[in-house]
């Protein structure tokens, strides 16, 4: 493992030691250690924003969330987002009461791009700097999606919120968490849950007997119809070697254990599997 020594505090360090391709999880006697991952996709469910209330935006909430972001940004680890839009709209459910699929999807979109904009103004509040790409273009409210000007973003310290999914109907905002992935050359897809610390093999909420999986493959989910992800997002991932991290909301600082390597939640395609 490579170790850099230096005898200024964190701050400095992030600051001038940092070189854009190694990342410290922890500064302990001068002595900067290799994080596990370089550069991260965060991806969070609209409903994670709307905390207890179900529905809408909880500033305090988001304030939370943003506050482990910047603990992530703050060791040198590169982080983008994928945010989705459940709290406020769901296409499918629009669908499914006889509205036109496409439409209801477009508004699903712009859901997605509420909640980013509310998580950049908790992020820029605590002075992390964001930005929101938008993959459909409103020039007024956030860049629009370009791959290089994103992975420049975050070679400048910059967050990368990813809003509007992929700019495609029919596609969810796992599948844009996939291909951002992709894309971007992440790591590890850091995939956070509400009401569960894993993926397991049934219902734990219905089968106080059901098994938590450690590690599992791609092909598993899709052999065994786990419902982590929709079969779009999980051959993408399976198709291009990208690890995931499916890991509990419930405990905000999860974010920032996940982002450092620490064994949570459930790993998927790692080594070894």
């Amino acid at each position: 493992m490579t170790a850099l020594f230096c005898d200024h505090t964190a701050d400095f360090l992030r600051k001038v030691c940092y070189n854009g391709a190694y990342n410290a999880d922890r500064v302990t006697g001068g002595i900067i250690v290799e994080a596990k991952y370089r550069r991260v996709v965060l991806k969070l469910s609209g409903e994670s924003l709307a905390g207890d209330q179900g529905f809408g935006i909880n500033p305090a909430v988001v304030e939370d969330i943003a506050t482990q972001i910047k603990k992530v940004r703050d060791h040198g680890i590169d982080m983008a987002i994928v945010v989705g839009g459940g709290n406020i709209w769901r296409g499918l459910a629009g669908s499914a009461k006889g509205m036109d699929r496409t439409t209801a999807d477009y508004m699903g979109m712009m859901a997605t791009v509420m909640n980013a904009l509310a998580l950049q103004d908790a992020l820029e509040k605590q002075d992390v700097d964001t930005r929101v790409q938008s993959a459909i273009e409103m020039r007024q409210v956030a860049e629009p999606y370009i791959r290089r000007r994103a992975i420049r973003h975050m070679e400048k310290g910059r967050v990368v919120i990813f809003g509007a999914g992929t700019g495609n109907p029919y596609f969810s905002t796992d599948t844009t968490a996939a291909l951002r992935a992709a894309e971007i050359e992440a790591d590890v897809i850091l995939m956070a849950k509400k009401g569960t610390d894993g993926i397991y093999d049934s219902d734990p909420n219905k089968n106080p007997n059901a098994k938590r999986f450690e590690t599992l493959a791609y092909i598993d989910i899709l052999n065994k119809g786990l419902a982590v992800m929709d079969a779009t997002a999980t051959s993408l991932c399976m198709d291009n070697k990208i690890p995931m991290v499916v890991f509990s909301m419930d405990d905000y600082a999860n974010i920032a254990r996940a982002s450092f390597g620490e064994p949570i939640g459930t790993t998927v395609g790692g080594e070894g599997v």
